[in-house]
């Protein structure tokens, strides 16, 4: 007889500061829920569930989806295996299912860790430390990620949390400072980036019937370490702001089929960024020894 069932995302992991309450899991870092006031900030899921289309999780060492798992880094292909079969690309990098350790956990955060290691189409070793911190403004999340290996790797990162606000997002508004907006084909990779036009521009209009799944670059104030940018979100008398850092020039937005819910994803670049073509350029680049801090946080 088995006495003891293990949770299907590991530990769990409860912080809170006065109104704010939130939960990470062990499985991917991932956060499981997020409150203010009793009331959900991002859509959660039970403690005795995975998370559906990668709500919460942690995207690294790349986010979004590379082609058909290929890409060249420094003279070497590599190939990475198929993870969205029906489009044929990698999607959503290495962790996202993984055991993160646990480094510390206080009342009012948590620091979890792991180390991705070297396999056929990822070159290199790095680790990552990730910390979730409630304060009087919400939700800090700060990312730190060291190549501890001998090659160079190419990096990107993104956060996957799902906006909650009650009722249908037909009705809500997004505020953001997008300056452009990437063309994808129909296994979501990129064509080109275009300039914003009605169809989609946000600022101060509802979503309505519109759908999306569509990457923007995001104007930032040039600010290192803290909020560089804003995107809010409103319905009604209620309303979430998202932010990122400079290094966080990316956001995708995803309209799920419910529409009870959106997605506003903070990213370092866009889709297929390791390969050559409109997002290439905002590839990091790891050489040994070296690190990056990237930091984003919900209001």
């Amino acid at each position: 007889m088995v006495k003891d069932i293990a949770i299907p995302t590991g530990t769990q992991y409860q912080i809170s500061h006065d109104s704010w309450q939130a939960i990470v899991t062990e499985q991917g870092a991932t956060l499981r829920s997020l409150q203010y006031e009793g009331a959900d900030v991002v859509k959660s899921f039970d403690a005795d569930q995975l998370p559906a289309s990668s709500q919460g999780q942690q995207l690294l060492p790349w986010p979004n989806r590379i082609r058909d798992g290929h890409y060249t880094f420094e003279g070497d292909e590599q190939q990475l295996a198929v993870s969205e079969v029906d489009r044929h690309n990698a999607i959503h990098g290495l962790v996202a299912w993984s055991r993160w350790s646990l480094v510390e956990h206080t009342d009012t955060s948590v620091t979890q860790t792991i180390r991705v290691m070297a396999r056929p189409g990822w070159p290199g070793t790095i680790d990552v430390d990730l910390t979730h911190r409630l304060s009087d403004t919400g939700l800090t999340v700060e990312v730190i990620v060291r190549n501890v290996g001998a090659t160079a790797v190419p990096f990107g990162y993104a956060a996957h949390p799902y906006f909650s606000l009650g009722g249908t997002i037909d009705d809500w508004t997004v505020d953001a400072p997008f300056t452009s907006w990437l063309q994808v084909d129909d296994r979501l990779l990129p064509v080109q980036m275009r300039k914003m036009d009605s169809a989609h521009i946000l600022n101060g209009l509802t979503v309505g019937q519109r759908t999306f799944d569509t990457a923007y670059t995001v104007q930032g104030d040039g600010t290192v370490g803290s909020a560089a940018w804003r995107i809010k979100v409103t319905n009604g008398e209620t309303s979430h702001e998202l932010w990122g850092d400079a290094a966080m020039g990316w956001t995708q937005i995803y309209t799920p089929d419910d529409r009870r819910s959106l997605a506003v994803e903070p990213m370092t670049c866009g889709p297929d960024a390791f390969n050559e073509g409109p997002t290439h350029g905002d590839v990091i680049r790891l050489g040994p020894g070296d690190d990056v801090t990237l930091r984003w946080g919900i209001a």
